[in-house]
């Protein structure tokens, strides 16, 4: 028995973790557009929602996280593979975003360039992580 996989049809994702998939997406997005806002006008309080877009982030992004750990430990051999690729992006979407979280806590004026370019490699690798998590391939086994 052999098992492949093919893109018959999606696997759709548990719905909490569908919703909880939805969030860091946007909050990093938001965070690294207000992190541009900052670097264009120096108005301190950019670089305050975007503290608190990378802190959402951080919060829902670990609910996902976990939920991905356990689907990782929970999954069949035949999507191991694919399911620890998207918990190692999750894992380092939510590394890297406490890391931006450690930065944008110093002085306003002090977290620039730093902020802006980890806030895109968080912004980018939440989309990796809601792409794969959301194109799901369902396998089928051939005897």
């Amino acid at each position: 028995m052999v098992a492949t996989a093919v893109p018959r049809s999606l696997r759709p994702l548990h719905p909490l973790h569908a919703v909880l998939l939805a969030f860091p997406l946007p909050l990093f997005l938001g965070a690294l557009l207000s992190d541009f806002a900052y670097q264009a006008s120096f108005q301190i309080q950019w670089a305050n929602f975007s503290s608190w877009l990378i802190a959402g982030g951080l919060l829902v992004g670990g609910f996902a996280l976990l939920w991905a750990l356990i689907d990782l430990i929970r999954s069949g051999k035949a999507r191991k593979a694919r399911a620890a690729i998207y918990f190692v992006v999750l894992l380092a979407m939510w590394v890297l975003g406490f890391i931006n979280a450690l930065v944008h806590a110093k002085d306003a004026f002090a977290i620039m360039p730093e902020a802006l370019y980890l806030s895109a490699v968080a912004a980018i690798l939440a989309l990796v992580a809601a792409w794969m998590g959301y194109s799901g391939y369902q396998t089928q086994e051939v005897a």
